[in-house]
């Protein structure tokens, strides 16, 4: 069959599934938005995207991913009110006391 991979976006996977290839795995993931880049080491980004998984409603989640988006690392998902709390908190920390 012709399911979504690991990790994927539309247009890759329809490239795939329009040349035959199965693309059946456990996890489904979309990403929807990628909203920025956090860093970027060896070919690896951590970003924060807007990504359903397993085709349930997207949220925002923080992880690296290789440069097509086909391999991730282990990341958080959070809803939009946890980001908002999070941004909140970030808001109140003073920087310059960390290194």
């Amino acid at each position: 069959g012709c399911a979504t991979m690991s990790v994927i976006n539309r247009e890759h996977l329809q490239a795939l599934c329009n040349r035959g290839v199965n693309t059946m795995a456990q996890i489904q993931v979309e990403i929807h938005e990628e909203i920025g880049n956090l860093s970027e080491s060896k070919g690896w980004k951590k970003q924060l995207t807007y990504t359903s998984w397993n085709n349930h409603a997207p949220k925002f989640d923080i992880r690296s991913w290789n440069e097509d988006h086909s391999s991730m690392t282990k990341g958080i998902t959070l809803n939009k009110e946890e980001l908002m709390k999070l941004k909140e908190i970030l808001n109140t920390v003073d920087f310059d006391k960390y290194e």
